[in-house]
C-alpha cells in the first residue's frame, strides 16, 4: 500500500492495471459537478475526490472563484459586524477601527503586490540563461520531436493539443493493429492459434487495446478544439492513464513475449514508446501552463491592487460615522460600506488563492511520472 491517496502521478500503475475496465465518461469529469459517478478511468475517479471539489479546485474559472471568495468575505463581515453589540457605528464613535483596519490593508496590499516580482522571477529564471543552455534546450526539444515524427511517420504538430492528440492516436492505432494481428492468427493456416497460451494472450492484448482505445478516444474528443492557456489542454490530458497502460504493455511483453511474432513485438514496442512519449509531453505542456498561469496571476494582482489601494485610502481619509447614515434591510449603511471596502481590498489575495489552489492541486495530481502509484491501493 502506498502512502497518499490524493496524489495521482503519471498513471495508475500496475495495481490499477489489475482492475477491470469500466469505461470512460466522454464529458470532462469536473465540467459537471452534479453529474454521475461513472468515471473511474478519469482523474477524479482515480483520485477518489468529489466532482464538486475538483470542479472548484481545477475546472472553475479562476476569476469567478476569486469573486466568490470576495463575496463570502463581504457576507461574513456583514454578519459578524451586525451580530456584535455595540454596532460598528457605535465603535467608530468611540474609536476609529476603520482607520486602523484600512491602514493595515494599505500596507498589506503594497507588500502583497511585491509578490508579483517573486512570481516573475520564478518564471524568468527558467527562460533566462547563457547561449549554451538555450542551445541545449533547443536540442532536447528537437530530439523529442524527431522521436515523435519517427513514430507518427510525419512531422510532429506544433500545437500542444494537436501534439498530444497525435501521440494518443499513434498509441490507439498500434494497440488496434496488435489486437487485429493476434486475432487473425491461424487464419492463414500457420497454426499459431494452437498454442496453449493463445487464449490468455488474446485476452490480455484485447484488454490492453480496449483500454488504450477507449481512454485515448475520450481524451482526444476533449482535446479537439482545445486552446492552450485556457486549462482545457492540461485538464483533458490528465484523464489519460498512460502509466497504467505502460504497465499493461510491459506485462503483455513479459508474459507472452515468446508467443508474439516479430511484427507483433514491434507493434507492442511502438505502443509502449507512444505511451512513454505521452508522459513527458504532458509534463512539458503542464509546465508551460504553470508559467502561463503565473504570468496571468501577476498581471491580475497588479490590476486589482490599484483599485484596492484607492478604496483603502478613501476609507482612511474620508469615511467616518456620519458619512453613510441610515439603514437598509436592517443593516447600517456604514457596516455595508466597510464590509464591501474590506472585501475589495482583499481581492488581490483572493486572486492569489484561486490560482494557487489550481496550481498546487494540479502539481499534487502529477507528482510522479511513469507507472507509479502515489495513493492507497489494495
Amino acid at each position: 500500500m502506498t502512502a497518499e491517496r490524493d496524489a495521482d502521478g503519471g498513471g495508475t500503475g500496475e495495481a490499477a492495471a489489475d482492475r477491470p475496465d469500466t469505461g470512460d465518461d466522454d464529458t470532462p469529469a469536473a465540467d459537471r459537478p452534479d453529474a454521475g459517478d461513472d468515471d473511474t478511468d478519469t482523474m477524479r475517479g482515480r483520485a477518489g475526490e468529489s466532482r464538486v471539489k475538483l470542479w472548484l479546485l481545477l475546472r472553475a474559472d479562476r476569476i469567478v472563484v476569486a469573486g466568490v471568495l470576495t463575496f463570502l468575505v463581504f457576507a461574513a463581515t456583514v454578519a459578524i459586524a451586525a451580530g456584535i453589540s455595540p454596532s460598528l457605528a457605535g465603535k467608530v464613535e468611540a474609536k476609529d477601527p476603520i482607520e486602523t483596519l484600512f491602514s493595515a490593508m494599505i500596507t498589506a496590499i503594497v507588500t502583497g503586490a511585491t509578490l508579483v516580482v517573486t512570481i516573475g522571477q520564478l518564471v524568468l529564471t527558467q527562460e533566462n540563461g547563457p547561449l549554451g543552455d538555450q542551445r541545449d534546450r533547443m536540442d532536447g526539444s528537437l530530439a523529442v520531436r524527431d522521436s515523435v515524427a519517427a513514430l507518427l511517420g510525419s512531422p510532429a504538430p506544433t500545437d500542444p493539443a494537436a501534439f498530444l492528440d497525435a501521440l494518443l492516436g499513434a498509441a490507439s492505432d498500434r494497440a488496434d493493429a496488435l489486437r487485429e494481428s493476434v486475432r487473425d492468427r491461424g487464419a492463414d493456416g500457420s497454426g499459431e492459434a494452437d498454442r496453449r497460451d493463445e487464449p490468455a494472450l488474446r485476452e490480455d492484448v484485447d484488454g490492453l487495446a480496449s483500454s488504450v482505445g477507449e481512454s485515448a478516444d475520450a481524451v482526444r474528443d476533449r482535446l479537439n478544439g482545445a486552446r492552450f492557456g485556457s486549462f482545457d489542454v492540461v485538464f483533458a490530458a490528465l484523464d489519460f492513464p498512460y502509466g497504467r497502460e505502460i504497465s499493461r504493455a510491459e506485462r503483455v511483453a513479459a508474459d507472452h513475449g515468446e508467443s508474439l511474432t516479430a511484427d507483433e513485438r514491434d507493434l507492442l514496442g511502438d505502443l509502449t514508446e507512444a505511451l512513454s512519449l505521452f508522459g513527458p509531453a504532458r509534463e512539458h505542456v503542464k509546465t508551460l501552463y504553470f508559467q502561463w498561469a503565473l504570468i496571468d496571476l501577476s498581471r491580475l494582482i497588479l490590476y486589482a491592487a490599484v483599485p484596492a489601494l484607492v478604496v483603502a485610502g478613501a476609507m482612511v481619509a474620508v469615511v467616518d460615522v456620519g458619512t453613510f447614515p441610515g439603514r437598509t434591510l436592517g443593516f447600517d449603511h456604514l457596516t455595508l460600506v466597510v464590509a464591501a471596502a474590506f472585501a475589495v481590498t482583499l481581492l488581490p489575495f483572493s486572486l492569489f488563492v484561486s490560482y494557487v489552489l489550481r496550481v498546487l492541486t494540479l502539481a499534487k495530481r502529477t507528482l510522479a511520472i511513469g507507472p507509479l502509484v502515489l495513493r492507497d491501493t489494495e
